[in-house]
């Protein structure tokens, strides 16, 4: 298996697990939702389902390219709420450090990146 296909399936199971977690965990997703969005509640459940369909096709050679196409998508569409947890970390004293919340940010292009690159070699 080349490194490609397995960042290809190593991204995959992020995204599953954090697909699912969108559902077994609501509250907690409906909560880092910024305030200034509409309907928390259904755009937890969206990006859920998003994240499940992007981290099966990241699985497979014939939907990886399209798949990260919609990671990116969908990583570019959250980043405003890491951003509204890194401005207002009080709030989310409970989840992890200041600090946690910056670090998050720049990780955050990293992972488009990873993404990018492993939908870009569909091995």
């Amino acid at each position: 298996m080349n490194r490609a296909r397995i960042v290809a399936v190593i991204l995959g199971a992020f995204f599953i697990t954090t697909g699912t977690l969108h559902f077994l965990r609501t509250p907690f997703f409906v909560r880092i939702v910024p305030p200034y969005l509409p309907a928390p509640l259904l755009l937890v459940q969206i990006s859920g389902v998003c994240e499940l369909l992007g981290g099966a096709g990241m699985l497979f050679r014939q939907t990886r390219r399209f798949a990260a196409i919609g990671l990116i998508a969908l990583l570019i569409a959250v980043f405003p709420a890491n951003i509204h947890m890194a401005l207002d970390p009080q709030a989310y004293a409970d989840i992890g450090p200041p600090v946690a919340f910056y670090v998050r940010l720049p990780l955050q292009f990293v992972l488009v990146y990873l993404v990018w690159w492993a939908g870009a070699r569909r091995a």
